[in-house]
């Protein structure tokens, strides 16, 4: 096998969470001025960081959002999560069966992520190798998350693999020199969200986690040679 290190994105990935965090994200942003559906969010800030997304509110309503704006969006969706989040269907059983050494590199903040992770009961596979977007200067598409994540697990960029449901996370990830596999089977995807991935440049594209562990191979043994596929 040609890689060293799997790098799993969190919200969309390991946990079903996309849609939890946009309802929080709308609601909030909604209360401060910024009218947006949860379908809104999801289209415009999905993959992106919670810091690059309030920039980019804030500069379209030209004024600062409130300094309580983070913890009232922590707030909603951890109140959420209680109720309603689960792991990604069969993922704990594909981290399970990956020999490969595994982290994870997420746009949420830690706590939002540890929180993901334990209400999934996921966190005890992975910790302590979590990595945040707030440990970084740029978070995703920039690609500065998963070197960063490369670098702290001694694994070199180009012998990673991501596993990312986002346009953001796989343009990151791509940037970073690694191979992605775009990942569709979360609750918020959309019947076009496959193409997003692959033209993103996603190098294999699949909904079902029990599929991974395979995939993971069959990219590893066609490392840098890959165009494009749908898993079937």
């Amino acid at each position: 096998m040609s890689f060293d290190l799997v790098i799993f994105d969190c919200d969309g990935v390991l946990v079903d969470s996309e849609v939890i965090s946009c309802r929080a994200h709308a609601d909030t942003l909604t209360r401060h001025g910024f009218p947006i559906t949860p379908d809104g969010v999801l289209k415009r800030f999905l993959g992106v960081s919670d810091r690059e997304a309030r920039r980019i509110v804030e500069n379209e309503i030209g004024r600062a959002l409130p300094d309580t704006f983070e913890a009232e969006v922590k707030h909603a969706t951890l109140s959420f999560y209680a109720d309603d989040l689960s792991a990604i269907a069969h993922v704990g059983d594909a981290i399970a069966a990956l020999a490969l050494p595994k982290c994870v590199a997420s746009s949420g903040t830690p706590e939002k992520i540890h929180h993901g992770l334990t209400c999934a009961g996921l966190y005890d596979r992975l910790a302590p190798h979590i990595f945040s977007a707030t440990q970084v200067q740029r978070g995703k598409p920039a690609p500065d998350l998963f070197l960063f994540a490369a670098n702290q697990m001694g694994a070199n960029p180009a012998r990673c693999v991501v596993i990312e449901d986002s346009v953001a996370g796989v343009t990151g990830g791509r940037a970073a020199g690694m191979t992605v596999l775009g990942f569709y089977g979360g609750s918020h995807c959309t019947g076009e969200h496959e193409d997003m991935l692959r033209k993103a440049g996603a190098a294999i594209t699949f909904a079902d986690m029990r599929q991974l562990p395979d995939l993971i191979g069959r990219a590893g043994q066609k490392h840098g040679s890959i165009a494009g596929f749908s898993a079937v």
